[in-house]
């Protein structure tokens, strides 16, 4: 039985197909776009899911298949909340996918899946509380304790990116003011650039021009 698992990020869609062994035997990256909204968001996963899928057929070989997505999942209602990928709040992602693509699945917060990685196979194995960490388009974190992931009530445990720093500060997509995302995530850093310099620019430019030693972005 080979494996799927996709990550779907802010700013891109990668998949990766694993033989039994956990060995990579494809991977397979696209860009989210998530200006286009909901709907082609999820036919660029299923795209992504059916091409290592079709690899793996070629194989004689069946999938499970696992997907973390930003955002907590509402164990209530099934909906995403509080995900920067804006278009997916209050959507029924899991329901709308195995429609889609015509199986189960088995989705999780991003980043509850880096922290239970870290766990099993990383910097966490043989540890009872690990805490993963993730900064990217936004920021967010996963608790494993005893190999069980903590989501909380809600979903939202590990959710440290929306600890609000300054309540007068920049408002953020979640409804509070100066939340951490909205200064150190990536995304948080162009909206800071851009209102700082009046350039728009994308994080691995600003990161560029850091390290080139460019006054504006020090």
């Amino acid at each position: 039985m080979y494996r799927i698992g996709i990550d779907l990020g802010g700013t891109k869609i990668e998949g990766i197909l694993l033989d039994s062994a956990g060995k990579e035997i494809l991977r397979k990256r696209v860009p989210t776009d998530r200006e286009r909204g909901y709907w082609p968001i999820l036919h660029s996963v299923k795209a992504v899911h059916d091409e290592l899928a079709a690899a793996a057929a070629l194989a004689g070989e069946q999938t499970t298949f696992g997907i973390g997505t930003p955002g907590a999942h509402n164990p209530v209602t099934g909906h995403v909340q509080n995900s920067n990928t804006v278009c997916m709040n209050g959507q029924p992602v899991k329901a709308d996918l195995e429609t889609l693509l015509g199986r189960k699945i088995e989705i999780q917060n991003d980043a509850n899946c880096f922290a239970m990685a870290e766990a099993l196979l990383g910097a966490g194995v043989g540890k009872k509380l690990v805490f993963g960490v993730i900064m990217g388009t936004g920021c967010g974190g996963g608790i494993v304790h005893h190999g069980e992931v903590l989501t909380g009530l809600h979903g939202f445990a590990a959710e440290w990116g929306h600890h609000s720093l300054d309540v007068n500060g920049p408002k953020c997509f979640c409804g509070q003011r100066g939340c951490a995302e909205v200064y150190i995530s990536g995304g948080g850093l162009q909206a800071r650039y851009l209102e700082k310099y009046g350039v728009k620019k994308s994080f691995r430019e600003i990161e560029q021009d850091y390290r080139a030693g460019q006054p504006e972005a020090v």
